[in-house]
């Protein structure tokens, strides 16, 4: 216990104060995310704590923070939706069935860890990665811009506008300056300007929206609540059986398709950030874990939040004490501080916000855009604009279909055949470059069995078979041959090509040349013979 005390004390005090910060910028964004989600303010409330405190602690990247998200949220409209028509309205059938499907989403993301899904985030490239991150800061942008709005939906004006666009630039301000001049260390600059603002905001007077205002104004009572309870409604409201499953199965999918995408972007960019290394499959369990109990006591699911884990880290958390402390202190607002947390301007918080845009979005983008292969390009492009449009998840996988297509494409047009003939008219196809389904085409265009000689020898030694397509290919082109009445031999394949070609019909043993007599192909099969050799070598 000592250890683990003595392990999480480390960089105790900028956690605590950074976990502060993000305990108050986490307030409006759950509240905003229940609304969107069509549920009463404490179920994102709840999310929020419980989540964020079992991923701080089991978590595969400390100082990452996590909590109810919009990405999530706006999945769970029509869910519960749909869930609130199956019942009549006072049985509010939605909110179980989206603890349901909660549920169920955490136990595929627990799986998702277990057989170690997570790595797969190390295949998506850096453009990907660039253009989420351009496109999250427009999302968070975005959402800002919402909060100008009152009661009844139109964007403030006149006085009011200027207030609030004044008050916003002021915490902007503090945040950007405190850091040149170095006044301070001991608190986070977001912090402090929070503090500030909302000093001015209540000594002053000014009426302006509040986070209690923005509660109240979306269809809540209030930020003031209890312990999160375990829904035993959720076994008596929500049958168990296949309908049931049928119908949140899908929900439950791609919610935590979507939590996981989101999650590991995010550690990726903490990574980043931090110069360190998460444990992504750590990290999905963590999450799938957080997800159930979620679930099971009243929260709406979540995952990370870049946004509010980007002001961790700017705010110089960096372990584990830095979310629970803002998940502690989350749950200590609703309990005992709701009056006071309500009393914050939202114009601080939208600052804040503002400035993790600022911070977020990749500026040097612009600069590389000329440098970088057209492709590149249009991936990063592409990325940031469905981030837009659509969803992060989409966005990313979207940019990591359209990489592999342009990978792809460029491979299949690197395959080559040297043509030379043998002293005893043998005819040899020398081929170059990777054999998949991409190349297949070209390949096959390389031959020309009806006026080959009737000796051919194929040789693999600068190729490699990759896939079920090339196999098909090199058979049907054995066929061809051997239907025009010639001989074709293969030589030179590695053996982990001939196992794939043994394995698919005894056909090639009769073609498959075994005895090797040229140094290339011993060069190729051991690599490390060969960097021996060179490291040896001496003029």
């Amino acid at each position: 216990m000592t250890e683990f005390i003595r392990k999480r004390a480390k960089n105790a005090k900028n956690d605590i104060l950074s976990g502060a910060t993000v305990a108050l910028a986490l307030v409006p964004e759950a509240v905003a995310f229940a609304f969107v989600a069509g549920v009463d303010p404490l179920v994102g409330l709840y999310a929020a704590f419980m989540i964020g405190l079992i991923t701080s602690i089991f978590g595969g990247r400390p100082g990452m923070i996590s909590g109810a998200t919009g990405a999530l949220a706006v999945v769970m409209v029509s869910l519960v939706a749909e869930g609130n028509a199956m019942g009549a309205p006072e049985d509010n059938l939605g909110l179980y069935y989206l603890f349901a499907t909660v549920i169920l989403m955490g136990l595929i993301q627990i799986l998702a860890g277990v057989f170690k899904l997570g790595k797969f985030v190390r295949l998506i490239p850096h453009p990907v990665m660039m253009g989420f991150v351009n496109g999250l800061a427009i999302v968070i942008f975005l959402a800002q811009l919402k909060m100008f709005r009152g009661a009844d939906g139109a964007y403030f004006a006149g006085s009011e506008l200027w207030t609030m666009l004044g008050l916003v630039a002021l915490t902007m301000g503090i945040m950007f300056v405190l850091p040149q001049i170095k006044l301070t260390k001991k608190l986070p600059e977001a912090l402090i300007g929070i503090l500030v603002v909302s000093a001015i905001v209540i000594f002053g007077k000014l009426d302006v929206a509040t986070v209690g205002s923005f509660i109240r104004d979306g269809g809540g009572e209030g930020l003031k609540g209890g312990l999160p309870q375990f829904q035993t409604d959720i076994f008596s409201k929500v049958p168990f059986n296949w309908q049931t499953l049928k119908f949140i199965g899908p929900y439950a999918i791609i919610l935590a398709a979507i939590g996981l995408i989101e999650s590991l972007m995010t550690l990726n960019l903490v990574d980043e950030l931090t110069e360190t290394r998460g444990n992504a499959n750590k990290e999905c369990m963590a999450q799938g874990g957080a997800n159930i109990i979620t679930g099971l006591f009243g929260g709406m699911g979540g995952c990370a939040m870049i946004g509010q884990s980007i002001i961790n880290i700017k705010g110089g958390g960096r372990g584990r004490l830095s979310g629970i402390v803002a998940a502690v202190l989350l749950l200590i607002f609703i309990l005992f501080a709701s009056e006071y947390i309500e009393q914050i301007p939202i114009a601080a918080l939208v600052g804040v916000m503002f400035m993790v845009v600022v911070g977020t979005f990749a500026w040097s983008s612009f600069r590389i855009l000329r440098k970088i292969p057209v492709t590149d390009a249009v991936v990063l492009i592409a990325v940031s604009l469905i981030t837009v449009w659509k969803d992060l998840a989409v966005a990313v996988i979207a940019g990591v279909i359209i990489s592999a297509l342009v990978f792809s494409w460029e491979n299949a047009k690197r395959i080559r055949a040297r043509k030379r003939m043998k002293d005893d008219g043998t005819k040899i196809y020398e081929i170059w470059g990777p054999l998949f389904f991409g190349s297949i085409k070209a390949f096959n265009e390389k031959f020309d069995a009806k006026n080959d000689p009737q000796n051919v020898e194929v040789d693999f030694v600068e190729s490699r078979v990759s896939d079920h397509s090339a196999i098909e290919a090199i058979y049907n082109l054995v066929h061809k041959y051997e239907a025009e009445g010639k001989s074709i031999k293969l030589k030179h394949l590695s053996e982990d090509c001939k196992v794939l070609l043994y394995k698919s019909s005894p056909k090639f043993r009769e073609v498959i040349v075994e005895d090797i007599d040229d140094p290339r192909y011993h060069l190729a099969e051991n690599p490390e013979a060969f960097t021996k050799g060179l490291s040896e070598y001496k003029l």
